[in-house]
């Protein structure tokens, strides 16, 4: 299968800080693969090296076999981008602005768009300065989903939405697996657990694991356990001091538990059970999930790295750029993580 993103040793440092070390990355065609790291892993900073907003340091990055150094202008025609903050022209309706970056993208598929500002409910006559923050995101959304592209670059696509807008887009990236390709940027595990096909796990600049979710779940090394008992409220940090655990998570009135050794945990659950007196009323080996898969890759023996935790390599973003200014009508970003 060809590849529609082909990364080589790519290094971006702002100042003392490499934002991205020898980073490698291959994109298939037609795939949705999750863009996944904590704060700081060089998520946002890769995706504007794709699409030609960064210039390399060093590597090779390669969109539909073209430099975006040299041929952002060619790639961002077959490219839609929505990016993580959203900032449309607050003068213009929502009509306008989609027919503003319709112009900009220079193709427009007029049945779909229509289509889909219905299925968000989306007042497109109204002026974008009254817009919500989620109302701006499904602007941005349905200019990216209705337009004829190859590649969707989707950065943090539902952060600002209600659970029914969240879940469209959702179904509308499902729908897209095998004949658009998907880059998915998130925070949100679960998320890109429901709709990749593959994913790509980053942490300070570097890929630590790429691969179809399938096998990522198999080579994770790392087994998660449901834990049902009447736990205090220090069960969380108790467990998490374990050397067999490397991630500790709620789930309702439940404990999710990421463990390396599983004979280890089971000699050790009762034990710790019996001394705190938390009645333990099962113990489950769940299917490994892309949160326990993120946790196990990117933990040390002494706990995880939360997803979307703050971490020594976040930086102020850069100044934000105008509508329009990598070719594919997307709006100026704040708050990214690099």
């Amino acid at each position: 299968m060809a590849e529609t993103i082909e990364v080589r040793g790519l290094v971006k440092a702002f100042g003392q800080l490499r934002a991205l070390d020898s980073l490698d990355l291959a994109v298939e065609e037609g795939t949705v693969h999750g863009f996944l790291g904590p704060n700081g892993s060089g998520k946002s900073t890769t995706i504007r090296c794709l699409l030609g907003l960064y210039h390399p340091d060093e590597g090779t990055v390669r969109v539909f076999g073209m430099d975006p150094s040299t041929s952002a202008r060619d790639i961002n025609r077959r490219v839609a981008y929505v990016p993580g903050e959203v900032a449309l022209w607050p003068n213009l309706t929502g009509q306008q602005a989609l027919d503003a970056l319709a112009a900009l993208r220079g193709r427009r598929d007029e049945a779909r768009e229509r289509e889909l500002v219905e299925r968000f409910r989306l007042d497109p006559s109204k002026p974008i300065r009254t817009y919500s923050k989620g109302n701006r995101q499904k602007v941005m959304l349905v200019a990216a989903l209705s337009a004829p592209v190859d590649l969707l670059v989707l950065d943090e696509p539902t952060s600002a939405l209600d659970p029914a807008g969240h879940r469209e887009v959702l179904e509308l990236i499902e729908r897209l697996s095998g004949r658009t390709t998907v880059l998915l940027s998130s925070h949100n595990l679960a998320e890109a657990d429901r709709v990749a096909t593959h994913a790509v796990v980053l942490r300070a600049g570097r890929v630590l694991a790429s691969s179809p979710v399938a096998d990522l779940r198999r080579r994770a090394g790392a087994l998660s356990l449901l834990l049902r008992a009447d736990a205090d409220a220090d069960a969380d940090a108790v467990l998490a001091r374990q050397p067999w655990c490397k991630g500790v998570r709620r789930e309702g009135g439940d404990l999710v538990l990421l463990v390396c050794d599983e004979d280890a945990a089971a000699h050790s659950i009762p034990a710790l059970a019996a001394e705190r007196s938390w009645g333990v009323r099962a113990l489950i080996p769940l299917e490994r999930s892309l949160e326990d898969v993120f946790l196990a890759l990117t933990s040390d023996q002494r706990g995880a790295v939360r997803p979307g935790a703050p971490t020594a390599e976040d930086r102020p973003s850069p100044a934000a750029s105008r509508p329009g200014d990598h070719g594919r009508g997307a709006a100026p970003q704040r708050g990214e993580d690099r």
